[in-house]
């Protein structure tokens, strides 16, 4: 690979070949990266509705307890 681009500007190397592959690779790019997001976004709204689910039955579970001490 190092031999394909001796003798090219630095220009060529560092900014036309990103630049190309960015639009080549540019919607692939995008879509992996929002479907990361999106993912991402899934498990947060799972981990909340866990969490609450379990806080409000400890919740339940405690007031019930203390009443039947009584």
């Amino acid at each position: 690979m190092r031999e394909i681009f001796t003798g090219l500007p630095w220009w060529v190397k560092w900014i036309a070949v990103p630049v190309i592959a960015l639009v080549v690779f540019g919607g692939l790019i995008t879509a992996v990266i929002s479907w990361v997001v999106f993912l991402l976004f899934k498990l947060l709204i799972f981990v909340a509705l866990v969490g609450g689910l379990i806080y409000i039955v400890r919740k339940f579970m405690s007031s019930s307890s203390s009443k039947s001490d009584w």
